[in-house]
């Protein structure tokens, strides 16, 4: 695995797409400010701003470091930003003066908003963050590709997992040494999320009743965390025998990410924990084989909700007190992207999404138990992208 550049191919099939919609909804230009956004669009993370017309050559203007923006991107204008009125400037020359300019509105701090609405004036400002998430929803062979080298990275993380377990050791000691692993083979450390004050750092991993005890975190598990300031995953309790280890990770290589979880226990898992999780492989296989382009979301949550009920487990599926109501997120360069698999979210599956599917059942003060991997949507139905033996692993006593 090494450092991957966006071909210059990909970027402008990218644009293209985007600029298509654009168009569609009669918006003349978008400004993209956002780290994922100039990521997905520009190929660099520099500080800078990108203008995409709805016809013509997107501009990247940057601030700071204009040498390693023009490494990283391949697009064709690259220019050094000398302050913010040389941006406006060139957005109002580029519309002549007149038009509508989206700004990513889902995201972008209300003070920048208003600051850039007012210096854009008397362009008009609209919210282009749908356009932005329905262009990004279908991933590309390329993009499919490095989410497989992602889930590479994750398979060698799994795989270290039982030579590293032992009982009485804390849970951050476990995480510590798994992420130390992740490091080493390339994994970034950061975890992009777009949604407001969601935040993750590798994933959750927790045991026992820690998997069971609440959090902010829009997921069905949530953890302690080391304190208040990041209330969520691995905490100082230590890991005992007989209780479920779950290892939910977020694998991301060249920018691009896998999400997949697995259990492993330290002897034996009661018959209570056993049955859930063998509803949740059911629940798993059921979706596999339904959703196929053309399923839509909302009724794959509900085949999913059926089978926890009639697998005697529908109070605990997905949450306790505080449950979630999907079971899917779309991943990519961020962790919550489209498609979402939801109770109340209709989303039709076309080939070339890509979301994880996370059954999973919260038992209070007993844990929680539960799989998860990542899939595309191929024209014959899902394609399975992240790999490991999906048993529970038991180490001692079996």
């Amino acid at each position: 695995m090494n450092m991957q550049y966006i071909p210059r191919e990909e970027l402008y099939h990218r644009i293209k797409r985007f600029q298509e919609l654009l168009l569609n909804n009669d918006v003349d230009g978008a400004l993209i400010i956002q780290k994922a956004d100039l990521f997905y669009f520009s190929g660099t993370c520099q500080n800078a701003h990108l203008f995409i017309p709805a016809q013509g050559e997107p501009v990247l203007m940057v601030r700071k470091s204009l040498k390693r923006a023009r490494e990283e991107s391949a697009l064709d204008n690259i220019n050094d930003l000398r302050g913010l009125d040389e941006l406006f400037k060139t957005i109002a020359a580029r519309l002549n003066g007149r038009g509508k300019v989206g700004l990513e509105m889902d995201v972008l701090p209300a003070n920048l908003f208003l600051k850039y609405k007012k210096h854009l004036f008397p362009l008009e400002v609209v919210d282009i963050s749908k356009f932005i998430r329905e262009t990004r929803i279908i991933k590309s062979p390329y993009e499919i590709d490095r989410l497989k080298d992602s889930a590479k990275l994750n398979f060698e993380m799994f795989s270290g997992v039982s030579d590293i377990l032992r009982e009485g050791m804390t849970e951050v000691e476990l995480a510590g040494k798994l992420e130390s692993l992740y490091r080493e083979k390339g994994h970034q450390g950061a975890i992009r999320m777009r949604g407001f004050n969601q935040e993750i750092f590798y994933g959750h991993l927790m045991s026992g009743w820690n998997l069971s005890y609440p959090s902010f975190f829009d997921g069905p598990t949530g953890g302690t965390g080391l304190n208040p300031s990041y209330p969520q995953s691995a905490g100082f309790k230590k890991i005992g025998g007989n209780e479920p280890i779950m290892v939910d990770y977020v694998g991301v290589y060249n920018g691009y990410m896998v999400d997949q979880a697995r259990i492993f226990c330290i002897g034996e898992l009661s018959g209570k924990l056993v049955g859930a999780y063998e509803a949740a492989l059911k629940i798993k296989a059921q979706i596999v084989k339904n959703a196929l382009p053309g399923a839509n979301g909302k009724d794959l949550y509900e085949i999913a909700g059926n089978i926890a009920a009639e697998s005697g487990y529908r109070q605990y599926f997905m949450g306790f007190e505080d449950r979630v109501s999907f079971i899917g997120h779309g991943v990519g360069i961020e962790l919550d992207e489209l498609p979402v698999i939801a109770k109340n979210f209709n989303i039709i599956l076309q080939p070339g999404m890509v979301f994880a599917l996370e059954p999973k059942f919260i038992f209070p003060d007993e844990g929680a138990v539960g799989i998860e991997d990542t899939f595309v949507v191929t024209e014959s139905g899902l394609e399975q992208i992240t790999y490991f033996d999906e048993a529970i692993q038991y180490q001692g006593g079996r």
